[in-house]
C-alpha cells in the first residue's frame, strides 16, 4: 500500500530553495525527478544503467560537514588535516550515526539522515549525464590540484544544483549498504540499497583521488568502523 503523503511532502512545492539547519549546516532543496544511474563504460558494479525515480524533494548539505560544525556538535575533531572550514576526515560510517542522532535530538524543522546511494548519484550529477557534472578542474579538489590534502569547502565552483565538492575534497558516506550485484535488482523508485550487509556506500571523489575516481558514477564500499582521511560526508534531510 502507498504511504499516504504526510502534510510536509504536500508542501513541498513552497518550500525554501536553501535553509540552515543546526550548527549553521547549510542545505539546498534538491527537486524530484528521474536520472540514469551508472555508467555503462564504467565498473561491473556501475552496470547496468538503470532508469530511477527520485519521487521526492529533499535537502542536501550545500557542502561536506566542516570541522567547525563537527566538533560542535561532537565536541572533538578526529581530522588528519586540521582546520575549521575544511571537511570532517577520519570519521567512521557510525560516528556519522552519532552526529546525525544529535543534529536529529536539537528538535529544528529537519530530519537529518545520511543520502541514500541513488539520492547522492542524482544530487552529483544535477541534470547532467556525463562523467562529470561540469569541468573537473573548475569544480572539483582532486589529484592533480589538491597538492596532497583537503580543502577549505566551497572554494570551487558549484554544480547545477547549488551543491559544492560533490566530485572530490574527501568521498562522502552514504547510507546504503553495498552490493557489487545490486544494480541488476534495485528498483526503480526511490533504491534504497540492499537490506543487509557488510561494507557501507561511500561516493565521490577525493584530495588524492585521479580523474577516473571522481566520475559520477563512482562507488566504494567501507567498512563502518573503518575511518580514512580521504572520507568525509554531508547530509541529507526532509522537514518534519
Amino acid at each position: 500500500m502507498p504511504r499516504a503523503k504526510s502534510k510536509a511532502q504536500l508542501d513541498l512545492s513552497n518550500l525554501p530553495k536553501t535553509m540552515a539547519g543546526v550548527a549553521g549546516i547549510e542545505m539546498v532543496l534538491i527537486p524530484a525527478g528521474e536520472f540514469t544511474m551508472g555508467e555503462a563504460g564504467g565498473e561491473l558494479d556501475e552496470q547496468p544503467t538503470h532508469r530511477v525515480t527520485i519521487s521526492q524533494p529533499f535537502y542536501l548539505g550545500k557542502y561536506e560537514i566542516t570541522q567547525a560544525q563537527w566538533k560542535q556538535i561532537m565536541g572533538n575533531n578526529p581530522s588528519k588535516f586540521v582546520g575549521d572550514d575544511l571537511p570532517v576526515d577520519s570519521v567512521s560510517w557510525r560516528e556519522v550515526q552519532t552526529f546525525i542522532q544529535r543534529l536529529n535530538d536539537a528538535d529544528d524543522p529537519f530530519f537529518y539522515r545520511l543520502p541514500t546511494e541513488a539520492e547522492w548519484e542524482y544530487a552529483c550529477r544535477a541534470g547532467t549525464s556525463g562523467k562529470y557534472a561540469g569541468d573537473l578542474a573548475a569544480t572539483t579538489w582532486y589529484f592533480d590540484n589538491a597538492s596532497g590534502k583537503s580543502h577549505p569547502v566551497g572554494q570551487k565552483a558549484p554544480n547545477a544544483f547549488g551543491l559544492y565538492d560533490m566530485h572530490g575534497n574527501v568521498r562522502e558516506w552514504c547510507q546504503d549498504w553495498y552490493d557489487d550485484l545490486y544494480y541488476k535488482k534495485a528498483p526503480s523508485d526511490d533504491p534504497t540499497g540492499p537490506v543487509n550487509g557488510t561494507w557501507r556506500v561511500i561516493r565521490g571523489g577525493s584530495y588524492f583521488a585521479n580523474v577516473a575516481a571522481c566520475r559520477s558514477a563512482v562507488r566504494y564500499k567501507l567498512d563502518p568502523e573503518l575511518k580514512l582521511d580521504s572520507v568525509g560526508f554531508r547530509v541529507a534531510a526532509s522537514v518534519r
